[in-house]
């Protein structure tokens, strides 16, 4: 007789997981308010800051604010999450370069989706399976992140900038802005 064993959430967030609201995106990016959420992972900072530069030099995006969560591998905690989506217009959380990062990473966009506030999660390629298992347990398999090429952590400053650049087309195609 073969058994056949639950999957558990390991987040304990499967309330709301079928959710799959997409929060709506905005026409253009001017003047909108940029959170950015640091998982304290090495070299995120200086990676979200990069890419609100970039949005606020060629697009126009408003004040950017980093916000910082206690721990890597767990999604945002509520106030957090709450005060972020009440600061901000849109919000990008990075940087995934494990697999427990990369997934609370992932929940992290999800649960700013689910609070109507577009949300760009930004792993590194290495651990995209992470985070796809992430989206699928929260029930939102469709769910659309990024990554940049691993690793991060041992990365440049300029070699920071460069990843910034290269990602910049997916945050504008997540966040529904065309390039320009």
């Amino acid at each position: 007789m073969a058994w056949q064993e639950a999957l558990l959430d390991p987040t304990g967030m499967a309330e709301g997981a079928a959710d799959g609201t997409l929060a709506p995106r905005p026409v253009s990016l001017k003047g909108l308010r940029i959170g950015l959420l640091d998982n304290t992972k090495p070299n995120s900072t200086m990676l979200l800051e990069e890419i609100a530069a970039r949005l606020q030099g060629d697009h126009g995006a408003g004040e950017a604010t980093l916000y910082t969560k206690d721990y890597f591998g767990t999604p945002v905690a509520g106030e957090l999450l709450e005060q972020i989506a009440s600061e901000n217009d849109l919000v990008v959380t990075a940087v995934g370069d494990c697999g427990s990062c990369s997934a609370a990473t992932v929940a992290d966009g999800i649960l700013f989706e689910r609070a109507g506030v577009p949300a760009v999660a930004i792993t590194s390629d290495s651990f995209l399976m992470s985070g796809r298992a992430m989206a699928q347990v929260q029930g939102f398999p469709a769910f659309d992140f990024t990554a940049v090429a691993h690793p991060m952590a041992s990365l440049s400053a300029q070699e920071v900038r460069e990843r910034a650049a290269t990602v910049m087309p997916e945050v504008l195609r997540i966040l529904g802005v065309e390039e320009g």
